[in-house]
């Protein structure tokens, strides 16, 4: 999927998701096909810079360096690069999307 969607196809990628809820509140759909369904239609998270990261952190979080990273799942040193401009490191994969979920439904959305 490239990076910028165009309207027709962001439509057409909701009106499935639409329909895999519906299918999944029949009972018609596995968890597992409604997560991979997910995955394929939603959009990639956003790349996060070392100054959106911080904030982040220490914004929204609210947390140390360290626990942050521990929620979620990497070293300290991990985030401490993503937090330095000079690395060229920014988070990705599953870290990339904790952070986008954190950013838009705040840590509560992570923390069980």
């Amino acid at each position: 999927m490239s990076k910028k969607l165009k309207v027709e196809d962001k439509r057409v990628l909701d009106e499935l998701l639409e329909m895999a809820d519906a299918l999944d509140d029949h009972g018609l759909l596995t968890k597992y096909d409604l997560a991979k369904m997910k995955a394929l239609c939603l959009e990639k998270p956003p790349v996060f810079t070392p100054r959106k990261v911080t904030s982040i952190r220490t914004r929204q979080a609210r947390m140390s360096q360290s626990i942050f990273a521990s929620l979620l799942n990497v070293s300290v040193s991990t985030v401490q690069k993503w937090e330095s401009p000079a690395s060229g490191k920014h988070p990705s994969g599953a870290a990339a999307k904790l952070l986008q979920v954190i950013e838009v439904k705040g840590i509560q959305a992570l923390i069980v």
